[in-house]
């Protein structure tokens, strides 16, 4: 089956854990074992029963057709309990593949990710600005490289590709500093369907910020609650909107769209939030220190700069950050906000501390102050949350 999806995402974590005896349902209980499993980890067969609600009979049914299917795998036996010892079952890491395209204005990426989420391929190109063609043709040569790389048995694995890309990338071009001739053929791209068109899995296409709040829910490592507000800061800034354990993206796919927030500059001029508080803006300021940007900026972990170029770029974003979350949290009662980035740890870690502390010093009265925590993804987030699409559309329950 081939065919772009361009549907609202809909990437959960939480979920409503009942299922169905009766036979018409059984996708359905598939999806929800599949999804308890990997939330919660491997489990034995009559925990999966009573979490689920469904009979031991029709949990054996299920269980024994997702092992045939390669889909689980048997874990080490737990002993030290009154009886037979019992088995846990867990997601087999071979059991799908999927690939990840992130297009952005700087670069693109493909990810190939495994059923439990381990990343085990990553190829990657950089780029003044992207054209469709030149995408196109990343696209074709990277899935080449990746599949020469993969024996027969595992291709025939590979379930979907999703791609996580801005929307109206055409309408970017000025910020970015090119004519926006060179990006105007973006109008008139469907970049999902020309993906299609060459391979036999379905693709699946999101915006880029949402998927890598997907990539949060569905791969990240830490517990998060039902409701909360993602910040990402890469080129420009994005976000994504959590509800009830699902990702929101509201009528047009623009929920969380964080990047045009109007705000000021520090010199006073009306402007959005994608000028100030991206790292468009740390990038100005290497280019004003005589620095290569994409040199600079290539070692995701260790970036070698100048302090005082990375204060000062924090003491321009934070504020506006700031202002964000608190409008956000006044029209949606968010108890956190998780703050990710195209950056190292450590630098993440002084946005999140920082925009922590300065909320505390905006008027917050009537309101309650939500916890500013750190992704757990990173700079892989989008290229691994547009893998989380086909994951998600194909394996796991959605409400």
């Amino acid at each position: 089956m081939s065919g772009s999806e361009a549907d609202p995402i809909e990437i959960t974590r939480e979920f409503e854990t009942s299922g169905s005896n009766q036979s018409g349902m059984r996708e359905r209980n598939e999806r929800l074992v599949l999804s308890i499993l990997r939330r919660q980890g491997a489990l034995p067969k009559v925990e999966i029963a009573r979490k689920t609600g469904l009979s031991a009979q029709t949990v054996s049914v299920i269980m024994r057709a997702l092992e045939t299917d390669g889909l689980l795998e048997k874990g080490e036996k737990l002993r030290g309990k009154v009886g037979q010892p019992s088995v846990p079952l867990r997601l087999a890491p071979d059991g799908a593949y999927f690939l990840g395209l992130k297009v952005g204005r700087r670069s693109a990426e493909l990810s190939l990710v495994n059923f439990i989420g381990e990343e085990l391929a990553h190829v990657k190109t950089t780029y003044s600005y992207p054209t469709p063609n030149e995408t196109l043709e990343f696209v074709r040569s990277s899935v080449k490289s990746i599949f020469d790389k993969l024996p027969p048995d595992r291709r025939s694995r590979i379930a979907g590709m999703g791609i996580a890309s801005p929307y109206y990338l055409w309408e970017w071009a000025t910020v970015i500093g090119v004519d926006e001739s060179k990006m105007a053929a973006w109008k008139d791209c469907d970049l999902g369907a020309e993906v299609a068109k060459m391979y036999d899995f379905p693709v699946y296409f999101g915006n880029d910020a949402s998927c890598a709040c997907g990539a949060e829910l569905v791969f990240g490592t830490a517990p998060t609650p039902p409701d909360f507000l993602y910040i990402y800061l890469g080129y420009f800034v994005g976000g994504g909107v959590v509800l009830n354990g699902s990702l929101y993206t509201g009528s047009f796919g623009n929920a969380g769209a964080i990047g045009p927030f109007p705000t000021k500059s520090r010199d006073g001029r009306d402007t959005q939030l994608v000028d100030v508080a991206s790292l468009i803006g740390l990038e100005r300021r290497l280019l004003s220190a005589g620095l290569v940007p994409e040199v600079v900026l290539a070692d995701r972990d260790n970036w070698n700069i100048d302090p005082a170029l990375i204060d000062d770029w924090l003491d321009e974003a934070v504020p506006p950050l700031a202002r964000v979350v608190q409008t956000a949290v006044s029209f949606i009662d968010f108890p956190a906000v998780l703050i990710d980035g195209n950056m190292p740890t450590d630098l993440r870690s002084k946005v999140v501390a920082k925009v922590a502390e300065h909320l505390k010093e905006l008027d917050m009265s009537g309101l309650t102050v939500p916890d500013i925590r750190p992704g757990s993804v990173g700079p892989r987030a989008r290229s691994l949350g547009a893998a989380s699409l086909p994951l998600s559309k194909r394996f796991m329950l959605e409400t």
